[in-house]
């Protein structure tokens, strides 16, 4: 098991109400088998959200997981993938990554695609495309930039300023866009969850036609997030609240939510995400899958897993269409925000080390 920490620029700056971006890092994880048989794995550290930093990233894989896992078969899967795991508490990321390589090399060595060996639902996904924290008209000027290039779904930074000032800047968007846009919004823990309340009750009334509000409140309030549930029409979705099959569970049972945001790296990989997924299919949830700043490695990972299966039925897929350039080939393809999944075995992905 090998790593490679990458740093790419971003065409611009991405910035949140947590974080501002401008250069990419995450590190590859190159795994190969006995039979020389190479899968790909990937992590991107996001200490605000996940708590991973690159440096505690590429400890845990090679000090910690890559010792427990070399020597391991892969013809016993159920038990390699729990010893990511148990390997140590918490790290979700590097976890994600490891386990991203082993589903690569079983679904290879069966020959199928990812999506395949995942379920094999659809052959195709539409992205959004993030619209980030900005001026209002900086953020007018992007969205009619993403509308020309063929993008028709919006996901709108906003709870970074004061309530009035995102009110002001996403009734601007929808005016310069059209009716005819989708328009998300993603607060990332921003907001108070009566003035979230207030705030999008307020979106509706002035017929914005918000299609969905991500994460509106603090990630630890789930009794706010099931108030919001509670006092708007539009749907609610939680990101940062649900890292576990636990987590989802708990705010499920509360109605807290919606919808449900499912991103390998805070799940641990591409299992647990879609334990979660089965769990809030049960709950008669449906599901998004979403990103990180990523590249191609794991962001086709977290692409093909939504393909594979019919309760993840939104998409935020857009983070390596940020890169100035890929580290990798192959991969999934787009046209404007229509994303197609590789037919190759695996995850169609080449990296090639120096």
């Amino acid at each position: 098991m090998e790593t490679f920490p990458i740093a790419v620029p971003l065409k611009s700056p991405f910035k949140t109400a947590l974080r501002t971006v401008t250069t990419a890092e995450s590190l590859i994880v190159k795994m190969t088998d006995s039979d020389g048989v190479v899968g790909l794995g990937e992590a991107a550290p996001t200490a605000p959200i996940t708590g991973d930093t690159s440096a505690s990233i590429r400890y845990a894989i090679e000090q910690v997981i890559a010792p427990k896992l070399i020597g391991a078969s892969l013809n016993q899967p159920e038990r390699v993938k729990q010893l990511i795991d148990t390997a140590l508490v918490g790290n979700h990321s590097p976890k994600a990554a490891v386990n991203i390589a082993v589903n690569d090399l079983l679904a290879q060595h069966y020959g199928v695609s990812l999506s395949q060996w995942l379920g094999g639902y659809r052959q195709t996904v539409a992205t959004d495309y993030t619209v980030s924290v900005g001026t209002a008209a900086e953020m007018v000027r992007h969205a009619k930039q993403l509308v020309a290039a063929g993008f028709n779904t919006l996901k709108v930074k906003v709870g970074s300023q004061s309530p009035f000032e995102d009110l002001k800047q996403v009734r601007a968007i929808r005016d310069a866009v059209g009716p005819d846009v989708k328009i998300r919004l993603d607060a990332n823990q921003g907001w108070r969850k009566k003035q979230a309340a207030k705030m999008i009750n307020q979106m509706a009334t002035d017929g914005l036609a918000i299609e969905l509000v991500e994460q509106p409140v603090p990630a630890d309030d789930f009794e706010g997030m099931a108030y919001v549930t509670a006092h708007t029409d539009t749907p609610i979705m939680a990101d940062e609240s649900i890292f576990s099959v636990k987590d989802a569970l708990r705010l499920l049972k509360m109605d807290g939510c919606d919808i449900i945001n499912l991103k390998l790296m805070k799940a641990g990989g591409i299992d647990n995400a879609l334990k979660i997924n089965t769990l809030a299919e049960v709950f008669g949830v449906p599901c998004m899958v979403g990103s990180m700043i990523e590249s191609q490695v794991s962001v086709t990972a977290a692409a093909e897993m939504a393909a594979a299966k019919s309760n993840i039925q939104y998409y935020d897929l857009d983070a390596a269409m940020m890169f100035t350039k890929q580290p990798t080939t192959g991969g999934i393809t787009h046209a404007g925000s229509e994303i197609t999944i590789p037919s190759e075995s695996g995850l169609g992905i080449q990296f090639q080390t120096k």
